[in-house]
């Protein structure tokens, strides 16, 4: 017998807002900042990572000012649940990445297995750089050895957090803050 599906209701009845919408907007608007400066003289590749990265690249790309060509790539860890297994690629991006400078945008660096995956198969593509932009960061000491965001939001608890892109069993992406379990 397959136990019910959490519902998002259940989730924020358990959960704490832990940054706005207006916080999350001007976290965004500073890492558009560093982007912009940085890769001035760049015709980036923009790589969004599916599907929680979607909604800080939205917003972020309506703040860029570089050249972009813009695709996205589709592997997973969680496929629904909240903890992670093995890296799923459900799909790779069509642009050339050969001689390209990459940015890769998602949504949190937590342990950073699938962005390290993605990242190291960029330079199998023959990247020049790859650069990773995230909303936001956890700091815990459990992250891949030598993965590092260029660019970062936001900080988050090391909790297990939802809203904003990230999902709770595949609800919640759209809520306009980012919430924290509290259990």
């Amino acid at each position: 017998m397959t136990e019910p599906r959490p519902t998002l209701a259940d989730a924020l009845a358990r959960s704490v807002l832990v940054h706005d919408r207006d916080v999350l907007e001007s976290a965004i608007d500073r890492v558009a900042a560093g982007i912009n400066h940085d890769l001035a003289d760049s015709a980036t590749v923009f790589l969004t990572i599916m599907q929680g990265g979607l909604m800080f690249a939205g917003r972020l790309a309506l703040q860029l000012e570089i050249a972009c060509e813009f695709d996205y790539v589709h592997a997973s860890r969680y496929r629904g649940k909240t903890s992670g297994g093995g890296l799923l690629w459900l799909a790779r991006p069509h642009i050339p990445l050969h001689g390209r400078d990459v940015l890769l945008v998602d949504d949190i660096l937590d342990e950073g297995h699938t962005l390290a995956g993605i990242r190291d198969w960029c330079g199998t593509q023959g990247a020049r750089t790859v650069r990773i932009a995230v909303l936001c960061e956890k700091h815990h000491g459990r992250t891949v050895p030598g993965l590092k965001a260029d660019y970062v939001g936001i900080e988050v608890p090391d909790k297990y957090v939802f809203g904003y892109g990230m999902d709770f069993h595949e609800q919640g992406r759209n809520l306009p803050g980012i919430y924290a379990l509290q259990d």
